[in-house]
């Protein structure tokens, strides 16, 4: 049977002996040739749910430009969209119930009350969802001038306990203990995410950074377990920095960098300083991520989201949280599509005639989205 199945599956591939005009166009070959079935991959095929988080003060503005780009571009994404507002006690049911469904959000800024006892929603999201590393990747977009050139770092920052543990209690009035928490299960987790992702993304160097001197059991535990997790991976190198000289090296010379492993409250300020360094927050994409779930927002500091002369003017910079889209689209493996869209707005960074006040320009956050939408080709 084996035999007698060769010559008939040759004869079904052939070319039709037909006398077309046209015979070696696609339509005329499909009429006659067996095509080869394309198994559909996750990430190819079904649009994939994306619950959305507009947010506080610019979020409705930047998550409505995604919107118009996705649908612009016809990407396989469909959004649940919830309001959610910072000073909310807690993130409300239904929302987690839409993470956990979808297991991505994208998410606009978040206003956190200083002081006072409303805690940190976005802390409360990181913390429920497990999304233990934070990364923002701060780099140069060409056409944008910078104090320095060839940035291109990716602070990685374990992102639930540290002293963002929120264990603080008034021992006796006018003394507070704020506790800050290092468990030796994070800090390997942490290093081991670095570590891969270096390895993954074709990265040279991992660069812990720490203040082992000073809080020699905290910090020596997470440094101890960088240097554990380093040993499996002798084809990248390793260091270790005290994060006050770290700060000081990035704005020296932060070509030097390339990923960097933090403790909790040391990542958020490291990646603040590489992002201002390598053109403002408002260029820095950024995602929380966990074994099963994922929320993508701004990468660097969101202290414009309450500017309400920028809601006001609708002046708000869309750029962050549409590269920080085509990031969530490569993790829902759609990578033509992150590729379309991290292409588009770069040609328009580059080009340079349509920018926001942040990025030297007057432009409004419409005339930015349809510049992208333009360009996507």
């Amino acid at each position: 049977m084996a035999r007698r199945s060769t010559p008939l599956l040759r004869r079904l591939l052939a070319p039709s002996p037909s006398p077309s005009p046209y015979p070696s166009t696609p339509l005329a070959g499909a009429v006659s040739r067996r095509t080869v079935t394309y198994m559909p991959r996750p990430g190819d095929g079904a649009p994939r749910g994306v619950t959305l988080i507009p947010g506080d003060g610019i979020g409705p503005l930047v998550t409505g430009a995604v919107r118009q780009v996705m649908e612009a571009m016809h990407a396989p994404v469909y959004f649940e969209t919830y309001e959610v507002h910072g000073d909310m006690p807690t993130v409300p049911a239904e929302v987690m119930e839409s993470i956990r469904r979808n297991k991505v959000c994208l998410k606009g800024g978040l206003a956190t009350p200083v002081g006072g006892g409303v805690s940190s929603l976005n802390v409360q999201l990181r913390k429920e969802l497990d999304l233990y590393a934070a990364l923002v990747n701060c780099f140069n977009l060409p056409g944008l001038p910078t104090r320095h050139d060839n940035v291109d770092i990716v602070v990685i920052r374990e992102n639930t306990e540290g002293e963002y543990s929120g264990l603080e209690h008034e021992v006796v009035p006018g003394v507070v203990e704020s506790l800050k928490v290092i468990t030796k299960f994070c800090s390997e987790r942490i290093a081991k995410y670095a570590f891969e992702y270096a390895y993954l993304n074709n990265r040279k160097k991992v660069t812990a950074v720490h203040k082992a001197n000073i809080m020699k059991l905290a910090d020596g535990l997470f440094l101890e377990s960088c240097r554990e997790v380093a040993k499996k991976y002798p084809g990248i190198q390793y260091n270790e920095i005290i994060v006050d000289n770290c700060c000081m090296q990035l704005v020296a010379k932060p070509e030097q960098f390339d990923v960097m492993v933090t403790p909790n409250l040391y990542g958020n300020l490291v990646a603040n300083v590489a992002a201002g360094i390598a053109g403002g927050t408002g260029v820095m994409p950024g995602g929380n991520v966990g074994q099963d779930h994922a929320i993508f927002e701004q990468g660097a500091s969101a202290g414009n989201v309450g500017n309400e002369k920028i809601v006001e003017k609708k002046r708000a910079n869309p750029v962050v949280l549409l590269l920080s889209s085509a990031m969530m689209l490569r993790h829902l493996q759609f990578p033509s599509f992150a590729d379309r869209l991290e292409t588009a707005v770069k040609r328009v960074i580059a080009e340079g005639k349509y920018r926001t006040k942040d990025l030297g320009g007057t432009s409004t956050t419409q005339e930015v989205i349809d510049a992208v939408i333009a360009k996507l080709g």
